[in-house]
């Protein structure tokens, strides 16, 4: 916020929409499978289930690649589209608009990583370890900070938001190497052919947002119920086209879901 108040006047207000829109699928899908797992976690602790506890947090971490990577992709590949649709009106101009959109895919390529924090963490409180998590934190605000002194000049404040995204992966890669190197996260079989199916869903899912996304000029000239309307086609779309491509290449929802 600070090196943000010597950028561009409204550089504060294009990374606070953009972030808006990063906070729904983090606290919708991220938190809500930190919360789930955490229970989990702590009885198979107690009990002495390593097997369990891995298995657990195997899932979840599954569950948020499964939920994250296309919510991810959709900030990216929508990105102008999304903020027009929520925040086009009263003193928000196009450029507004197009600078906002920068900003949120910045935020957009660190969703993963931000969720990815979420669900390890639980990993170490569960087993009453809460200084790691901290300092791992502590290490990531420090890298976070170093990121936005040399990407704010070039980038503006998009650079303070990939800052940010770079940072979460940081944080999630020292969490998830630190659960490695104790033994308690032990992948199940099956990681190369889950990764390889949610990729090439990915990738049919933003092709299908491009084609039924309409030109950034025509969403501007669109009141915002349509505008609404339009865009919650567009998701469904997409969403259903993810989840089709999924179940076609072998995916088992009911399994994982189970």
């Amino acid at each position: 916020t600070v090196l943000a108040s010597f950028l561009e006047t409204g550089s504060l207000s294009w990374l606070y929409y953009s972030d808006r829109l990063l906070e729904l699928p983090l606290a919708l899908f991220g938190i809500t499978i930190a919360t789930v797992i955490l229970p989990s976690l702590s009885r198979e602790h107690a009990s002495a289930s390593p097997a369990a506890f891995s298995a657990t947090l195997d899932w979840a971490i599954r569950m948020v690649c499964v939920v994250g990577v296309p919510a991810s992709a959709a900030l990216v590949v929508l990105s102008e589209s999304l903020i027009t649709t929520l925040f086009y009106q009263g003193e928000m101009t196009p450029r507004d608009v197009t600078m906002a959109s920068y900003s949120l895919k910045a935020y957009g390529l660190g969703l993963l990583g931000h969720m990815l924090v979420k669900v390890l963490a639980p990993g170490y409180f569960s087993r009453q370890d809460v200084r790691t998590p901290v300092r791992y934190g502590i290490m990531a605000l420090v890298a976070n900070m170093v990121f936005n002194l040399l990407l704010v000049w070039e980038f503006k404040h998009a650079g303070l938001a990939l800052a940010t995204s770079m940072s979460a992966f940081l944080n999630a890669g020292l969490l998830f190497f630190g659960l490695r190197r104790v033994g308690v996260l032990v992948f199940n079989p099956g990681w190369l052919k889950f990764a390889l199916q949610v990729l090439v869903a990915n990738g049919f899912m933003c092709g299908v947002l491009v084609l039924l996304a309409p030109e950034q000029s025509a969403w501007l000239l669109m009141p915002f119920w349509e505008r609404l309307a339009v865009m919650l086609l567009i998701c469904a779309g997409g969403a259903l086209s993810y989840a089709a491509v999924l179940q076609v290449s072998g995916f088992k929802f009911k399994q994982m879901v189970r």
